[in-house]
């Protein structure tokens, strides 16, 4: 099944034309070689009203199924993407974050430090991803198959069984 996405890179620094940004285009290329439409991509600044605008935005105006950020969910204080992210979902997914830091646990002990958030908004779901290119990746494919049954679910085209079918 072929599902709609989004992906807004959150920096400051990138927002301000001071650095390019590689890995918003970098997760573009990965959803599409996955089979999503990418419907919508955004750079926004470390700003907490213009995150959490683009997020609603992508969920209720644009109707996308996954909406990805990249960014701002480290230590810095200008870091609120979990933040935003937290302020506009109606369900936390918790699980995926977990998982994401897990895999990256594997790669390196600061995996531990990412505070990324997950979480569903109507029949969208929202995921924060470290902001550099290679981090950002490793963290959407430690996750994407997973993610592509909670679409299913999300939009009413898959069962409830989660378990994994017995060979």
């Amino acid at each position: 099944m072929s599902y709609t996405a989004a992906v807004i890179t959150v920096s400051d620094k990138g927002y301000r034309g001071e650095r390019e940004d590689t890995s918003g285009p970098n997760l573009c290329r990965l959803l599409k070689e996955r089979g999503y439409e990418v419907g919508h991509c955004a750079l926004v600044p470390d700003d907490m009203d213009m995150i959490k605008a683009e997020l609603i935005n992508c969920a209720d105006k644009l109707g996308l199924a996954l909406i990805l950020t990249t960014g701002g969910t480290g230590f810095s204080p200008r870091d609120i993407t979990p933040e935003a992210t937290m302020a506009v979902v109606e369900r936390p997914t918790p699980g995926i974050p977990e998982a994401m830091r897990a895999e990256s646990m594997k790669i390196t002990p600061r995996g531990c430090l990412s505070r990324s958030a997950a979480g569903i908004r109507g029949r969208s779901l929202i995921v924060n991803l470290p902001g550099s290119r290679k981090a950002a990746e490793e963290n959407l494919l430690a996750v994407i198959e997973p993610l592509n049954h909670g679409l299913e679910m999300l939009r009413g085209r898959g069962s409830a069984n989660c378990a994994r079918e017995e060979k």
